[in-house]
């Protein structure tokens, strides 16, 4: 078979070799001189310096080391948020040192209102940390100005991570790392201990890309080293183009960086729909995951009989669309470089959804681009798992390429009606200019033929070239061009996607057009909607009004979209008009109005047992949402809506929230009430559930997850206790079932239940 141009494309850039100096030019005003630690230019640009520790640090958090007095901090600190550009109204010092295995980042953090700290998470990774008084760091070890790694702790010692590509933060990168935090009479410290081997550098350099971040929330206060843009919002710390340049680091030799993840694994499982039923059926599996640095700039990565049993499950929604839903991926294994095989990754400005998705209109009309590589179609189907037998990743770079390879081998599996499969996926990047790149990536699943499984079929191919272009800090451009190749299939098998964005502090706009064949086929990706030609617009107007009712922001955003079938007929129109205000203390109101027209070529059910007929429909829609700061005690956003729907009439309210019960108990309670009025008839599309969490410590927590829907009348529970016993490994205990309210006498009829106990131990040489 003849390799398409792409694969091609991507082989020859994972084969090439270019050399890169040890130590680029650095983009800053020159080294300070010692003693001083830190230099500024004209433009506000940053050089400072890094020194090796002067004397053994205790790693406590306390800064009393006689060195924290003899060598002079970094600070004065710049506003991004309320007040872009002015200094910080609260000082912070902070200090890099390194050692031969650790780099040290070390902070002192004054308060002028120490009774107004917010610290009240503790999980790790948990994103309502943001929301709390914390500190971060960000850096690029190869200076590259584009890539890098984050990490966060709060005041109460939480800890968060990051992996960054092509200044896109990729929050499912998980690191081992350390930190501590402290008190002083005037505030708060922290030491940050990030071992070398834990993430990339260029070897034998010098001179990284570095930042700091502190938020201060009773004053909503966001302040950086290096000043960023207002309009960057919170993934600023991901722009390493514009951080400080940091001298004098030297990093250790290589060694044999290698990681070994044995796991053992015991559990029972029930299942009252199987024939026959099954009850406390004990089982066990072994498993494990290598991770090798082969070097800096190279780490391979495989993994024999996969599990996932610890993953939480999926947080059911209300989809009241004709579209199928999109969950994200939970699983370790895929997370992890999940950034470099994004396709069609961009940055996207307000009222957009990120990512590969596009803009996103108010729901009914909304529509999001293919994605040609998505993880869960790997050991998932039909909603129930597939067996990994084994699999293997490689990520690289080499000068301006980066590249990833990934070969996964999944049993089969009867009860999800999948054959044995092999998916494969290739994906290239080369960076050019400033801020842009270029790419490919090249997909096959491969299912093996057996007559007994239906959705055996044949191999599925899928590749595509794509770029961002960022020629400034305010404007990108994104394209794509992409074809699969599925038998049987003759049709327009092609896609294809051009998006402007204009993100400026005060203004914004956004055009794209895209393309999607009938016969386009990605079967190791998403494909939400086939067939179809999208063109949206939008623009945006958001001042900075002063003393105005304590509004900090407003936003006046404008979208017209528009869809049609691959024959030019229109499939569905939005006009919509959009109100945002953000106030002072953190809380945020939206209102939008939009009017609609939606064909429907077939029809679709909106209810148990209640659909909407083919045909054209216009309707009005609105909604009004309040969002509560997250550092109150109670949080969330509440949503109210009273539209037009498919020539009836939907009725929403919706609360998603945060109840703090103390610093380490809190749940988080979603409730959706959706009552739809057609001409067909009434129904009601409800969903509760609430996660509540307990917090041992900034490493152990319990937590659990019960969702009641009503539209397939079920209960599921999924409770969930995690302990890191040492860094990068976890005991896990996990208790899950599934339950039915159909014909239920009492209590909710139980389908199935499992208990899992599971241990990983991390082996690092």
């Amino acid at each position: 078979m003849r390799l398409p141009a792409v694969v091609l494309f991507c082989l020859l850039a994972a084969a090439s070799a270019f050399g890169q100096p040890v130590d680029p030019p650095i983009e800053g005003p020159p080294p300070p001189v010692a003693p001083d630690m830190i230099a500024r230019d004209a433009q506000g640009r940053v050089t400072m310096r890094a020194m090796r520790v002067p004397s053994p640090m205790v790693f406590d958090g306390v800064l009393d080391e006689p060195f924290y007095r003899d060598v002079k901090p970094v600070g004065d600190f710049t506003q991004q948020e309320p007040h872009e550009g002015a200094p910080a109204t609260d000082k912070t010092e902070v200090w890099v040192f390194f050692d031969r295995d650790n780099l040290y980042v070390s902070a002192r953090l004054y308060e002028s209102e120490p009774g107004k700290r917010v610290a009240t998470e503790m999980r790790r990774d948990a994103n309502n940390l943001f929301n709390n008084d914390h500190f971060g760091v960000s850096f690029d070890g190869f200076y590259d100005r584009r890539n890098g790694y984050g990490f966060v702790v709060a005041a109460s010692g939480a800890l968060l991570d990051w992996s960054t590509t092509n200044e896109a933060p990729n929050n499912n990168w998980n690191g081992v790392w350390d930190a501590k935090v402290g008190n002083f009479s005037n505030g708060w410290t922290v030491e940050i201990r990030l071992p070398f081997r834990s993430f990339r550098y260029r070897e034998g350099g010098t001179i990284w890309g570095m930042n700091f971040r502190r938020r201060v929330i009773a004053k909503n206060e966001l302040t950086y080293l290096a000043p960023v843009l207002a309009s960057w919002g919170r993934p600023a710390m991901s722009k390493m183009s514009v951080a400080a340049t940091v001298v004098g680091l030297e990093t250790p030799r290589s060694g044999k960086n290698i990681d070994v993840k044995p796991y053992a694994l015991g559990s029972m499982l029930s299942d009252n729909t199987a024939k026959p039923p099954v009850s406390n059926e004990p089982d066990g599996a072994l498993g494990l995951d290598v991770k090798w640095g082969v070097r800096q700039t190279l780490v391979a990565d495989f993994t024999v009989n996969t599990d996932f049993a610890q993953v939480e499950d999926d947080q059911q929604v209300v989809n009241l669309t004709r579209f199928s839903v999109q969950f994200p991926e939970k699983r370790d294994f895929f997370l992890e470089g999940q950034d470099t095989f994004n396709f069609a990754n961009g940055s996207s400005g307000t009222g957009g959804t990120g990512g590969g998705g596009g803009a996103q209109g108010s729901g009914q009309n909304s529509s999001t681009a293919p994605v040609l590589f998505y993880s869960r179609r790997i050991g998932l189907n039909n909603g129930l798992e597939v067996p990994i037998r084994a699999g293997g990743r490689l990520l690289g770079r080499n000068g301006l390429w980066r590249y990833g390879l990934l070969n996964i081998q999944t049993g089969g599996s009867e009860e999800a009606n999948t054959p044995a499969t092999n998916f494969s996926v290739v994906r290239v990047n080369r960076d050019f200019l400033r801020r842009s790149r270029i790419g490919g990536i090249f997909t096959r699943r491969d299912p093996v033929a057996a007559t007994k499984f239906k959705a055996s079929g044949s191999d599925n191919l899928a590749y595509g070239l794509d770029t961002l272009m960022s020629p400034t800090n305010d404007i990108s451009l994104l394209g794509y061009a992409a074809k699969t190749d599925s038998p049987g299939r003759t049709g327009d098998d092609t896609s294809y996607r051009g998006r402007f964005d204009w993100n400026n502090d005060n203004y914004g706009l956004q055009a794209e057009h895209l393309s999607v064949g009938a016969d386009f086929n990605p079967e190791v990706g998403f494909l939400r909607r086939s067939a179809f030609k999208r063109s949206y617009g939008q623009a945006r107007y958001s001042p900075r009004p002063r003393n105005f009712g304590g509004i900090r922001k407003l936003f006046y955003i404008a979208s017209v979209d528009y869809i049609t079938d691959t024959k030019n007929r229109p499939e569905s129109k939005e006009v919509q008009g959009n109100l945002q205000l953000e106030l002072n203390n953190s809380d945020t109101f939206a209102i939008d109005l939009s009017r609609n027209y939606e064909r429907l070529p077939a029809r679709f059910e909106v209810g148990r047992n209640l659909f909407v007929p083919a045909g054209e429909y216009r309707m009005t829609q609105s909604h009004a949402t309040y969002t509560f700061g997250q550092q109150r005690p109670v949080s969330g956003s509440l949503t109210a809506a009273r539209s037009g729907f498919y020539a009836g009439t939907l009725t929403e309210l919706s609360w998603s929230g945060r109840v703090e019960l103390t610093k380490q108990f809190y749940v988080e309670p979603q409730l959706s009430w959706n009552r739809v009025d057609v001409p067909q008839g009434t129904s009601n599309s409800n969903l509760y559930s609430t996660r509540a969490t307990y917090t041992l410590s900034t490493r152990m927590f319990v937590s659990a997850l019960v969702q009641y829907q009503s539209r397939t009348n079920s209960v599921t529970t999924n409770a969930r206790f995690r302990w890191e016993y040492l860094p990068g490994s976890e005991l896990f205990v996990v208790y899950s079932d599934g339950r039915t309210t159909l014909d239920a006498r009492g209590f909710p009829d139980l389908q199935n239940r499992s208990f899992v106990i599971k241990a990983t131990r991390l082996l690092r040489w």
